[in-house]
């Protein structure tokens, strides 16, 4: 019998604090309290050393359901394509120019808060229709 695991997402990133609070949004996902001893998340940053300022941020379901997002600053930039990407579910169960209009609707409320909109994948054999988008630093998701 094999248990199952609770696991979070991580991202690299160069501004942790500003992607985490584009998730939150996307998702509906919030910001944990900052840790104990600190009123916010300013008093606790402006305590630690220079080098470790905003070097991490995460957002969680509140819900207690879905997984923690963990967001990690790091050095590099974004180079090439996503090996994982995460598929937001908003046009579960609808088809055709209804769920087209679903996801168009979504991209745009989140073009609006920094995403990017890439492209329409149209149905195949497969697969109902995908809107491929970047969020705020490049990283690819799809509305689907």
């Amino acid at each position: 019998m094999s248990s199952i695991k609770k696991f979070q997402v991580t991202f690299d990133c160069a501004d942790p604090e500003r992607v985490a609070r584009f998730w939150c949004e996307v998702l509906g996902y919030v910001v944990p309290k900052p840790p104990e001893g600190f009123a916010t998340w300013d008093t606790y940053w402006s305590a630690q050393p220079p080098e470790k300022r905003g070097a991490w941020f995460a957002c969680s379901d509140p819900s207690g359901v879905g997984p923690r997002l963990f967001f990690q600053r790091v050095p590099e930039g974004k180079v090439v394509k996503n090996r994982v990407h995460l598929d937001v579910r908003v046009g579960t169960a609808l088809v055709g120019q209804e769920r087209v209009a679903v996801l168009e609707a979504e991209g745009a409320r989140l073009v609006a808060l920094g995403a990017s909109r890439v492209q329409l994948l149209p149905p195949d054999d497969d697969n109902e229709a995908c809107l491929v988008m970047q969020d705020v630093e490049g990283n690819e998701f799809c509305l689907d």
